[in-house]
């Protein structure tokens, strides 16, 4: 492992340390106060389908950002890890009536349905969970690489979704230790302030 990795790495658990930490009531403000800095993006007013997550191991929970597109009659879909390439990621139809089942990482996402997937460039918006970010509006992961696999093909094309990080704000770090393969974000949401990369 080299002294990048082992940065990464241990970087990883001081920030999933810091968001596993918040009491509930802090996790359902920074949840409520998400809702209007996402909902207020520019993005956000033309938007037809938004990729969104569960919320897992104290990742901002997006909840209330999910019922608010359905108010509003958007569509809004769930990362499910692919049957038969289990290191890339389908994006599938998500409701309040949709079946969700475990994954191998014990998460919930949408059982698996041909006719519910909906592809990547299809999306408008993709809100993504991280572990730590910069004010660059680099992303810290959780080291599997999905996402920066599934939207690899979308680095240099002019249409694309936009690529949104959500997160609580003690996941700031002055400067994160960046890969090749790391996709950059065109904003960084938190509860407090909208980043838009420098």
């Amino acid at each position: 492992m080299t002294n990048q990795q082992n940065a990464r790495t241990l970087l990883r658990q001081q920030l999933r340390q810091r968001r596993t930490s918040l009491s509930l009531s802090e996790q359902q403000s920074a949840s409520d106060a998400l809702l209007h800095n996402v909902t207020a993006l520019p993005q956000w007013k033309s938007a037809n389908f938004i990729a969104s997550y569960l919320a897992n191991d104290g990742e901002i929970d997006l909840s209330n950002v999910m019922h608010h597109a359905w108010q509003q009659k958007r569509h809004t879909t769930l990362p499910v890890i692919h049957p038969f390439s289990p290191k890339h990621l389908l994006f599938l139809r998500f409701t309040p009536t949709t079946l969700l089942v475990k994954n191998r990482f014990n998460i919930d996402e949408p059982a698996l349905a041909c006719p519910s997937v909906v592809p990547l460039q299809e999306h408008d918006i993709i809100l993504m969970p991280l572990v730590g970010f910069d004010e660059a509006g680099n992303r810290l992961g959780m080291g599997g690489g999905f996402y920066d696999r599934a939207l690899a093909s979308f680095r240099n094309k002019s249409k694309r979704p936009w690529l949104v990080g959500t997160a609580h704000d003690c996941q700031c770090v002055e400067h994160l230790p960046v890969a090749p393969w790391d996709v950059p974000l065109d904003v960084i949401v938190t509860p407090t302030r909208v980043i838009s990369p420098t």
